[in-house]
């Protein structure tokens, strides 16, 4: 598993107690990662003039990932 993948986990896991629904990790992380990708995105490929326009900000709103 790509290192950045694990550090990503890591944040998850660490904000749930081990009480907690595995849900709510499995979610967190899930959006983690649709974040990471859209960052990438934005960086990678200079977004148009209104972020809302951005593919970064279609990815995440793709997802039901909120700003």
């Amino acid at each position: 598993m790509n290192e950045r993948i694990k550090e990503l986990a890591v944040r998850a896991t660490q904000k749930f107690s081990r009480f907690e629904e595995r849900d709510s990790w499995e979610k967190l992380f899930a959006e983690l990662v649709v974040r990471e990708c859209a960052d990438v995105l934005d960086k990678q490929i200079a977004p148009p003039n209104h972020p809302m326009n951005s593919l970064g900000y279609k990815l995440k709103q793709r997802f039901g990932v909120e700003e």
